[in-house]
């Protein structure tokens, strides 16, 4: 269990929630739109990504391939191959339209986390009052950014995407040896969508299974089947991409829930949360006693005299179960009937001798 401000990640806390716009909005604006549909549907966080285009990508026309939905009733689709930076340029916010965005999740009490990748953000992703901070996948081994990041005491989340697994210990030793045991574990499958065989969601308990941190699912599917899964498997906390218009022709946006879906997500999630129950089968009072409706009881199959040595050949079985159950069978067979009984009698243990 780790801390994400007042509230707690683990196993026994709910599933945290979290709706990612980062790659999906094109200005403050949408970013604000997108805000609001997420605090609407009752998600408890929203992640964006702080990037710096002109730092980032040093190859101004480095290609970036991806599929977008051309039409919803056929669900065909289009690959669409660009520069990086061109898309980069599109999720880019100058400081001051950060600092209005995260006032605007505050009054919305929706949680606000970031993906940075330079250490001047994480001093503004600190002063803005944020209660984590995602580190990315490609940053994994990019030890001296991880280093600096889990000197903020903040809550750290790991994207592990095409890392291995010895990748991810070596990742964890180097924030733990700055005194931050504040780690969530994404696994986050790669594609833009992924493809099924990339999902791998056996990998979340043992993720869970090794390390002593809350695991989350960063789903790159359309719809929320994986996500669903995921939680069933484990998963202590979801993030799924949203989006104003899935048919908008950039990244992630075919993958990605409209404000509707959004609503559903979050209902689906808190359902899944108590289905999952206990891992003890315990039974409620109402239960219970419908229980007894359905099961048999020992009767008599013919009319019985006072005296009678009972054996299993005098027996019948019947609903309900509220006399005595078959599963008594072996202290029934011997005993003798205090009184004459007739056939359908349902045997009670004030019968036997």
């Amino acid at each position: 269990m780790v801390a994400f401000g007042n509230r707690l990640v683990g196993d026994g806390a709910p599933v945290f929630i979290t709706l990612e716009a980062g790659p999906t909005h094109n200005g403050l604006e949408s970013a604000k739109q997108l805000v609001a549909h997420a605090a609407a549907a009752g998600a408890d966080a929203i992640k964006f990504q702080i990037v710096d285009p002109d730092r980032l990508v040093a190859d101004r026309k480095l290609p970036f391939t991806y599929e977008v939905l051309v039409d919803r009733a056929s669900g065909k689709t289009e690959t669409v191959t660009e520069p990086l930076y061109d898309i980069l340029c599109r999720r880019s916010l100058a400081p001051d339209e950060w600092r209005e965005l995260k006032q605007y999740c505050d009054q919305k009490n929706l949680a606000f986390f970031a993906t940075v990748a330079f250490e001047d953000e994480l001093e503004m992703v600190a002063k803005l009052g944020c209660d984590s901070i995602k580190i990315a996948s490609a940053d994994v081994d990019h030890f001296p950014f991880i280093r600096k990041a889990a000197r903020t005491g903040l809550c750290l989340q790991l994207d592990t995407g095409n890392a291995t697994i010895g990748e991810i210990e070596a990742a964890i030793d180097v924030i733990r040896a700055e005194g931050n045991e504040n780690i969530i574990i994404h696994h986050c499958p790669s594609g833009y969508p992924a493809r099924l065989e990339s999902i791998n969601l056996n990998v979340i308990p043992t993720l869970k299974r090794m390390f002593s941190y809350p695991v989350a699912f960063s789903d790159h599917t359309p719809g929320w089947d994986m996500d669903v899964a995921a939680v069933a498997m484990g998963a202590n906390m979801v993030e799924k991409t949203i989006t104003l218009d899935r048919t908008t022709r950039s990244v992630e946006h075919i993958m990605s829930l409209e404000p509707a879906d959004m609503h559903r997500f979050v209902r689906v999630i808190r359902e899944i949360e108590v289905a999952k129950g206990s891992c003890r089968r315990i039974m409620s009072p109402t239960e219970a006693e419908k229980r007894r409706t359905y099961r048999r009881s020992i009767h008599l199959n013919k009319d019985l005299p006072a005296g009678h040595i009972l054996t299993e050949a005098d027996f019948a079985y019947a609903r309900p179960g509220v006399g005595i159950s078959p599963r008594d069978i072996d202290r029934v067979v011997g005993k003798t009937l205090r009184h004459a009984r007739p056939a359908q009698h349902r045997l009670e243990w004030s019968d036997l001798n």
